[in-house]
C-alpha cells in the first residue's frame, strides 16, 4: 500500500505524535492514508485510541528500522 502523506514522529514523545497525525489528518481527504512513523513506546496505544475516538481506521503497524510505522486511513468524520 502507497501512503498518501507522511508525518515522522521519530524522536517525538506522547501526545506530540497524534498531535501531528491529527493535523496532517485534517487536510486529507477521506479514505487516503498517512503513514506515520513514531518512536515513542506510548504511540502504539495512543495512535490506535486516536482513530477510534476521531472516526479514522488504523490499519495496522510494523517495525521497521527500529521505529514503529503505523498506516491510518482518514475517516468521514472530523478529525476531532
Amino acid at each position: 500500500m502507497t501512503p498518501d502523506r507522511e508525518v515522522d514522529a521519530r524522536g517525538l514523545i506522547c501526545p506530540l505524535p497524534v498531535l501531528k497525525a491529527r493535523k496532517v489528518l485534517e487536510g486529507m481527504k477521506p479514505g487516503e492514508v498517512l503513514r506515520v512513523l513514531a518512536t515513542d513506546a506510548m504511540a502504539a496505544i495512543d495512535l490506535p485510541h486516536f482513530c477510534a475516538e476521531a472516526g479514522h481506521t488504523h490499519l495496522g503497524q510494523t517495525v521497521e528500522d527500529g521505529a514503529q510505522v503505523h498506516l491510518i486511513r482518514r475517516g468521514v468524520r472530523s478529525s476531532g
